[in-house]
């Protein structure tokens, strides 16, 4: 698979970068910044030094003259980009994304730009009016444990936010196997690091400033996202702690009469014993034993007097919460495990049916 990806300056787009340069089934074609950026004409290992030696590509300006030449005038079949990654502002995404999927290319977008399905949502939650709503019809959410056949046959993948991530990953089980009693409240706590915040500088996320502290509740952009992929909705109390990279979501339901600690363990079990990113662990998880990785840590405990579940789990934010799962989403439109290239091949093949494995890279970090 031959890709673009745009917007290789910031966190993301350095996470998913170092990710595609150790997959053996893409290739990155070309590195874009905004057309304004500084940090044009620069090489990646420029802005980040830890990839010197393994992606010394130059990030070029996208803009329409660029689009023109390597996308819609593109003459030679071999220089034909296949994908094209968006790890950009969400207008950015909303306004483009339409153009290369017109032009035969599948979008991987992780930004917010095609994440809700109403158009309306978007002046509410991210302050813009979405003109591009053809391509919005034919946008597909991407949680990869979950919807794979559909992110296969997608055009444009809206790769889950970092917070929805970890709480759809703790509340779809209960959901899908209608565990939950209905109408009840739904409540979803998460916490993260400072690089949710981007890598733009600005004084509200300044490391030297951050005490943990709630921000944006009953109001943040992320609740409608969960809610709609949930089916149900939920309160979600987002948190920004001082640390660098991470995020942990809590889950807190009411489950219906009768639901036994042995079926919600049934749940869990049946929805990810073959998924070798979901790691169903026996203690509530840590930060530090995801950072840097593509797994999401799950725990659930179930007090069946009270009916009440409570469902923990921890992700890298800039990983499984985004670049790792772009890559995941990228795997399925291929036809490869979806795990490919994102494990050690010691644990790829212990995975279930992913024996093949066997030369997979290791993990980003």
């Amino acid at each position: 698979m031959k890709v673009a990806v745009i917007g290789a300056s910031g966190y993301v787009g350095a996470e998913l970068i170092g990710l595609l340069c150790q997959h053996d089934n893409i290739a990155i074609q070309h590195l874009l910044v905004s057309e304004n950026s500084a940090s044009s004409g620069k090489t990646f290992a420029d802005l980040h030094g830890r990839w010197r030696g393994i992606c010394d590509l130059p990030l070029q300006s996208f803009s329409p003259s660029w689009f023109e030449t390597y996308v819609s005038g593109v003459q030679d079949k071999d220089q034909a980009l296949d994908a094209v990654f968006f790890a950009t502002p969400h207008e950015f995404s909303a306004l483009w994304a339409g153009a290369f999927i017109d032009a035969g290319i599948k979008v991987f977008d992780l930004s917010g730009g095609f994440r809700l399905k109403a158009p309306a949502d978007y002046p509410l939650y991210y302050g813009f009016e979405h003109q591009d709503t053809h391509a919005l019809s034919r946008a597909q959410y991407g949680l990869a444990e979950w919807q794979q056949r559909q992110i296969a046959a997608a055009d444009l993948v809206a790769v889950p936010g970092c917070y929805p991530t970890a709480s759809l990953l703790a509340l779809k089980p209960v959901v899908a196997a209608d565990l939950q009693l209905e109408n009840s409240l739904v409540v979803v706590n998460g916490i993260s690091g400072v690089s949710g915040a981007g890598r733009t500088a600005s004084l509200a996320s300044n490391f030297n400033e951050v005490s943990l502290m709630p921000y944006n509740i009953l109001q943040h952009r992320h609740q409608p996202e969960i809610s709609q992929e949930a089916g149900i909705q939920v309160i979600f109390n987002p948190h920004l702690a001082p640390y660098k990279r991470g995020l942990l979501a809590t889950v807190t339901l009411q489950l219906k009469p009768g639901v036994s600690s042995g079926q919600v363990a049934a749940t869990f079990d049946s929805a990810y014993h073959d998924q070798a990113l979901i790691r169903l662990i026996g203690t509530w998880p840590k930060i530090d034993d995801v950072a840097h990785t593509p797994f999401a840590d799950i725990h659930w405990q179930y007090d069946e007097q009270k009916q009440v579940l409570v469902v923990t789990c921890a992700i890298d934010n800039l990983l499984k919460g985004a670049a790792a799962q772009a890559v995941q989403c990228a795997n399925i439109a291929m036809g490869l495990p979806v795990h490919y290239g994102l494990l050690p091949h010691t644990l790829a093949d212990t995975s279930d049916g992913y024996s093949q494995l066997s030369h997979a890279a290791g993990i980003n970090g």
